[in-house]
């Protein structure tokens, strides 16, 4: 209590600008885990410049300063605060002043080194304090992120903790290499709740990952509501839906609003996809109308692909995508709307064109950029569809062409970032058809010479995608995400300049005693010395 008053007169001092000494902060005992360096990051920074004699220390008297006017830039200091509270057990306030004589971790809009842009960061440190410093609160954020992982991993732990809590000395100038960082969680072959997305949205956000990718329908489950149509999840997501049955489910409007907002305090946005013309059984088993012959197809409970497909001469199927469409632009404020198109074997080449051609100026129609599975290059789509790639191989002449045109492109190809791959033979969980994904395998491409002819130019950025056949509860999607997300993503934040398997595999070791104390169920990868 007496520590509590201390540091409220000292704050009320502040405020006048009178002078003052500080007390001496009790002492704590020695971290559990091994000092930081600021090249202990994953992804790897930019650059780092150590300076050992400025390790800055937090105490109880520490406050966190932001920019003052600037509600993002305390937004991400309030989260900060929340995250080192905990552990701590110190008060650290938020403050939006422009000084404060008291120690202190400053988030600062503005005054960072050039090449930072909109997405990257600056911090220094001394032994007065913190400073990161940004452009945007993205930025911050991603800054706020690093310095987590400088302090020691016992930052993690929802308790106090008598841990000196230190900071290494220096600089560091990070930005990423691609604009687009991604992750892909499928809802549809088995839903997933809200607690379950929300919690893979923290363990994304701390690895600076800041899009989404929801897999919201397809053959068996359709899992958002849509007023227009509200069979499609009391039907298409109700019991006895996803693969064997064991998977139903839905996100109501306001659940899907509310992903969407937790994760965009953590500043990843949210694409959702519906995909079609193929992978539709669940809609039209649950709608007679939206088949050709106006007969139902039976539910589908199996992982067999490429057997179902829109009505594509039908008006009454632009008239439903229409609808989806509208409802779903409507509560996403996020740039992209996915329309998925992969696997569309029951569409002839014709029809699947004619869908194309009618269905992607909805998307524009409602405010929204079109993004799609590579197959949609078939098409010939305008330049600003994006193409996500999935493939296997290294060529794909219908994806040079479209790159040639001007669309960009995400690489997600399968054999390298399909996080639902089993890592060996005798792994319990995941498929095998795209090849085993041992660590290195997911760290071990560059996305810029993936494909011949599409370079990095054309490249918007990299996403991991986990399809949930075999997927029952979160333990499950941590396990296959956990530690081949993070190799994915350094591989779109960090340059190809640093890509070092033996730098990452080393550093990824170290992030073992975070995720122990965060009770994340990680797959033990025996390619990585774990601490």
């Amino acid at each position: 209590m007496r520590r509590r008053h201390t540091l409220t007169r000292l704050l009320a001092i502040a405020a006048l600008g009178l002078p003052f000494t500080l007390p001496a902060a009790p002492a704590a005992a020695t971290p559990a885990t091994p000092t930081r360096h600021l090249s202990d990051v994953v992804p790897a920074p930019v650059e780092t410049h150590p300076d050992a004699g400025a390790t800055f220390r937090i105490t109880p008297l520490t406050v966190i300063r932001t920019t003052p006017g600037s509600t993002a830039a305390w937004q991400v200091g309030r989260h900060l605060a929340g995250t080192l509270r905990p552990a701590t057990g110190y008060p650290l306030p938020v403050l939006p002043v422009r000084s404060t004589p008291l120690p202190e971790i400053a988030l600062l809009l503005g005054g960072a080194d050039a090449r930072v842009g909109q997405q990257g960061y600056q911090i220094d440190v001394t032994r007065h304090g913190v400073t990161i410093r940004a452009n945007t609160a993205a930025g911050l954020f991603a800054g706020a992120q690093t310095l987590r992982q400088l302090l020691p991993a016992e930052i993690e732990a929802p308790h106090r903790q008598r841990v000196t809590w230190t900071v290494p000395g220096g600089r560091i100038v990070d930005h990423p290499r691609f604009a687009y960082r991604g992750a892909m969680l499928d809802v549809a072959r088995h839903f997933h709740t809200v607690d379950e997305i929300t919690a893979y949205v923290d363990l994304l956000s701390q690895y600076k990952i800041n899009y989404l990718h929801l897999h919201l329908t397809d053959d068996q489950g359709w899992r958002i509501q849509i007023d227009s149509w509200p069979r499609l999840t009391t039907v298409g997501g109700g019991p006895g839906t996803g693969v064997d049955g064991v998977g139903p489910g839905f996100l109501t409007k306001a659940d899907y609003q509310a992903v969407v907002a937790y994760a965009a305090a953590r500043h990843i946005t949210i694409i959702p996809e519906i995909d079609m013309p193929g992978h539709t059984n669940a809609a039209q088993s649950t709608y007679p109308e939206l088949n050709c012959d106006g007969v139902a197809p039976p539910p589908r409970t199996d992982m067999a692909v490429g057997y179902s497909s829109l009505c594509i001469n039908d008006e009454l199927t632009y008239r439903f995508v229409e609808d989806v469409i509208r409802e779903l632009a409507a509560i996403t404020p996020g740039p992209f709307l996915h329309i998925g198109g992969d696997e569309a074997h029951a569409t002839t080449d014709e029809d699947y064109r004619t869908f194309m051609d009618r269905v992607l100026p909805l998307v524009t129609k409602y405010g929204k950029r079109a993004s799609g599975w590579n197959e949609v290059t078939q098409a010939d789509p305008p330049s600003d569809v994006v193409a996500q790639f999935w493939g296997t191989g290294t060529t794909n002449a219908d994806l040079v062409d479209a790159a040639a045109r001007g669309n960009k492109v995400i690489m997600s190809p399968a054999s390298r970032t399909y996080l639902d791959m089993k890592y060996d033979a005798n792994t319990r969980l995941g498929l095998r058809w795209a090849g085993l994904i041992e660590v290195s395998d997911a760290y071990g491409w560059d996305p810029a010479h993936r494909v011949s002819g599409v370079g990095e130019d054309a490249i918007l950025g990299v996403e991991a995608p986990l399809w949930s056949e075999t997927l029952r509860s979160l333990d499950d999607i941590e396990f296959m995400a956990f530690p081949r997300l993070p190799a994915i993503a350094e591989l779109g934040w960090s340059t190809e300049a640093s890509h070092d398997w033996e730098s990452f595999r080393v550093r990824l070791g170290e992030q073992a005693p975070r995720w122990r104390l965060q009770d994340v169920n990680f797959y033990p990868s025996p390619q990585v010395p774990w601490i």
